[in-house]
């Protein structure tokens, strides 16, 4: 995506905290309809070294507004973005979407970072 996510030092880089940012308004565009979805993002993570900058967040968001694109993929498109932007100890993105037709969809992507392995 062209926006540019932009962070900020972890205050409080050795503690084990949770962040939640939610945004109710995203938009982005069914691909095989042409009509548009609306629904609930929440971003959840344990920061490493870099905590997200809202402004920024909000900016990356709009960039889905008159994109078509899956459910499935803008979730896990997100979480990719976020994850290359601060490094975060663990994220999880869930996609909470309007009901349309009947139905009502929520998708879930998770990241943790590897453990390291143990020196032999």
């Amino acid at each position: 995506m062209a926006t540019q996510i932009e962070t900020f030092p972890n205050p409080k880089p050795g503690r084990r905290y949770v962040i939640t940012h939610i945004n109710p308004e995203f938009t982005s565009v069914c691909p095989r309809t042409g009509l548009p979805d609306f629904g609930t993002v929440t971003v959840r993570y344990i920061p490493d070294q870099l905590c997200l900058e809202l402004k920024s967040l909000k900016y990356y968001f709009l960039q889905y507004r008159n994109q078509g694109i899956f459910y499935e993929d803008v979730t896990n498109r997100i979480l990719d973005d976020l994850v290359a932007a601060c490094n975060p100890l663990e994220m999880e993105i869930i996609t909470e979407w309007n009901t349309r037709g009947g139905m009502h969809s929520i998708i879930q992507a998770r990241y943790e970072r590897p453990k390291a392995k143990e020196q032999q």
